[in-house]
């Protein structure tokens, strides 16, 4: 087999001089700094805040341009600098509308770009630096970014090509392409650590920009995986995605961004809940342009698939008995004479007494108009190429968890008992626990995707039980009191109780387990868990950082409806060569402002681990693959140089 093996490589390396040279390559590079990682997560549809931190890099376009430029250039001027590399095309609309003779501007500005890449440019392979650079241009910004020794006249050289780019009129087009180089140099690969769905207005513009990233991997929050069953046409998770864009006043994301037709459910709930006010349906989360009557709709709306979501919930656990979810079977311990139902072993008063659809006899079952607006609605879903298309991305670049570069990425959490071993969860009449169980539900939802016809709803339960069981590892809660939320005046039924996960974060022995069972060294200072879903709430003085730094949860409220609760804007991480930094963000403003006002967002640093030594691209994982392909190449080399195979 490795004869075999060496055949194959050698009509790569045909001869012993490509061999050598590809192995001197590998060895520069992996003596390269290692590049910048950065990891978000809980964006929750929220673009415009989004938009600008992966611009901005969480900071490290700003770091750039300072350790570039120190003092020799104002802090106004390094700011509109910023401005220009986040947003190139509208910072310049602004710029040269009041600018009669704009030449003197491209050309200092042009000069201070090429500065800017230079210093992004140090860690990259000039092989990968060329692959960067966009084809127009390409020859253009690679002469600028060299460092031409033979020249005795560089910045001379450097005008006349200046000079060159402004009389042809190109001068805007190479400052956007200088612009996204810096940012793609500054941040080399990004980690989305779940929920790029839901409650905010737009995750479609999110997905439109991850898929168009250089590098980028996803790890599926439990708001994900919804929407991939929902796309996959399981009716359940259609129902609740309806559900939760009703909630927050945002089906203009169904019909605007991907093209759903909501009218069947907007006939259906005219027809059955007009003269209902809906007061326990309120809209959790109101667009700043919204109107009276859009939430009066809204409300009706959300009560109306609401109750058909829990009729549907109640079909699927009473068909499903392995999912240990009987507790949620509340519809049928409804009174309507009464006007209670039984919770937990209590009765309890409905805040709404009105279900104009439920039949007491049978209160699992749709009615024929239920079950029409249903048929459609799953139809809708399975025919929206432009969701198609982000949920094929989603399969694509998405896995349950990752471990990349030491570090353990996943959304929620590793199911624990309550004295902190792993928890055992049936999945399909076996039992699995810790890395085992994440195994397993990738495979099961990788099938649910893969293994069914285009068009044609998946068989599978997989996507909702991951999004709605105590014993899924993305949702982490003993229940979704969704009902409970609803019907219910005591909060204190409203409680989900987190998995004892949550409460062992401070514990060594706990953590170090979980590193441990994924393959990486818990004794060591370098493997961390990374992970989102759980809103630090900064107001109650909870803090993301947890077991002296092994444990980072760094959803800190991206999404607005969380801001209130947190605090904070959201917490973003970055790991560059020098270690790893965490900080908390201010709320954005808007991009207009950012472009008109040169605002940022305000950022603070919450925890900086410096390395003992500065990482190089042989530390990471990229290393250990080139290390392999080393020694490969060294083996062909040998082949070559003993004549055990022949040279071309």
């Amino acid at each position: 087999m490795e004869e075999k093996y060496l055949r194959v490589l050698g009509k790569l390396y045909p001869n012993r001089q490509s061999v050598a040279t590809e192995m001197i390559n590998l060895s520069a590079i992996m003596n390269l700094p290692k590049g910048t990682e950065h990891y978000v997560t809980d964006l929750h549809g929220e673009y415009e805040q989004f938009t600008h931190i992966l611009r901005n890099g969480s900071g490290a376009v700003k770091r750039k341009i300072e350790d570039t430029f120190g003092h020799t250039i104002t802090e106004q001027e390094k700011r509109s600098l910023a401005t220009l590399i986040y947003y190139p095309e509208k910072k310049m609309q602004k710029v040269l509308a009041d600018k009669e003779n704009p030449e003197e501007w491209y050309g200092i500005t042009l000069r201070r770009l090429v500065k800017v890449a230079k210093r992004a440019s140090f860690k990259y392979s000039r092989s990968k630096l060329r692959k960067a650079l966009p084809k127009d241009f390409s020859y253009v910004m690679e002469e600028l970014l060299s460092n031409r020794s033979e020249i005795s006249d560089l910045e001379g050289y450097y005008d006349a090509i200046f000079d060159q780019v402004i009389h042809t009129g190109r001068a805007q087009e190479l400052i956007v392409a200088f612009s996204d180089l810096i940012r793609r140099l500054t941040v080399d690969h990004l980690h989305v650590i779940g929920d790029i769905f839901d409650r905010g207005p737009y995750p479609d513009k999110i997905m439109d920009d991850l898929m168009n990233l250089h590098s980028i991997d996803i790890q599926w929050g439990n708001h994900d995986v919804l929407w991939m069953g929902a796309a996959c046409g399981h009716m359940v998770s259609v129902a609740t995605v309806l559900r939760i864009c009703a909630r927050y006043g945002n089906l203009d994301i169904l019909e605007d961004g991907y093209g759903i037709n909501v009218l069947p459910l907007v006939r259906f709930t005219l027809d059955h809940y007009l003269d209902d006010p809906c007061e326990c349906f309120d809209i959790h989360y109101r667009p700043e342009d919204y109107k009276e009557e859009e939430q009066n709709l809204d409300m009706k709306i959300h009560k109306a698939i609401s109750i058909i979501q829990f009729k549907l919930e109640g079909q699927l656990i009473k068909d499903h008995p392995e999912f240990h979810m009987d507790d949620r079977l509340l519809l049928e311990t409804i009174d309507l004479e009464k006007g209670t139902v039984m919770v937990e072993g209590k009765e309890y008063p409905l805040l709404d007494k009105k279900f104009p659809t439920l039949d007491p006899k049978n209160p699992y079952q749709l009615t024929p108009e239920e079950e029409d607006v249903m048929k459609r609605m799953q139809q809708a879903f399975l025919g929206s190429e432009k969701l198609q298309r982000h949920i094929r991305f989603l399969y694509d670049k998405g896995r349950l968890y990752k471990i990349a570069n030491n570090q353990l990425l996943f959304h929620g959490c590793l199911p624990l008992n309550e004295d902190g071993s792993f928890k055992e969860v049936e999945v399909d009449g076996k039992v699995y626990k810790g890395k085992a169980l994440y195994d397993i539900l990738e495979k099961e939802l990788r099938n649910a995707y893969y293994k069914r016809e285009p068009h044609v709803p998946t068989k599978s339960n997989v996507h909702w039980w991951c999004w709605t069981a105590a014993g899924s590892p993305l949702f982490g809660k003993s229940k979704m009191a969704t009902f409970e939320r609803y019907f219910l005046a005591d909060k204190a039924i409203h409680k989900e109780h987190g998995n004892s996960y949550y409460k062992y974060l401070e514990n060594e022995k706990v953590v170090n387990s979980i590193l441990e069972d994924f393959g990486l060294c818990g004794d060591g200072d370098e493997c961390h868990i990374i992970n989102g879903h759980m809103p630090v709430k900064v107001t109650k003085g909870e803090s993301p950082v947890k077991c002296g730094g092994k444990v980072l949860t760094i959803d800190g409220g991206f999404s607005k409806a969380y801001q209130g609760t947190t605090g904070i804007a959201g917490y973003t991480l970055t790991y560059n060569s020098y270690g790893m930094v965490l900080v908390s963000h201010e709320p954005f403003t808007s991009i207009e402002d950012a472009v008109e006002k040169e605002t940022d967002v305000f950022s603070h640093q919450v925890l900086a681990v410096h390395a003992t030594k500065r990482r190089l691209v042989k530390d990471t994982d990229t290393g250990r693959e080139l290390a392999q392909n080393m020694k490969d190449l060294e083996k062909l080399l040998e082949a070559y140089r003993y004549g055990k195979l022949p040279e071309a």
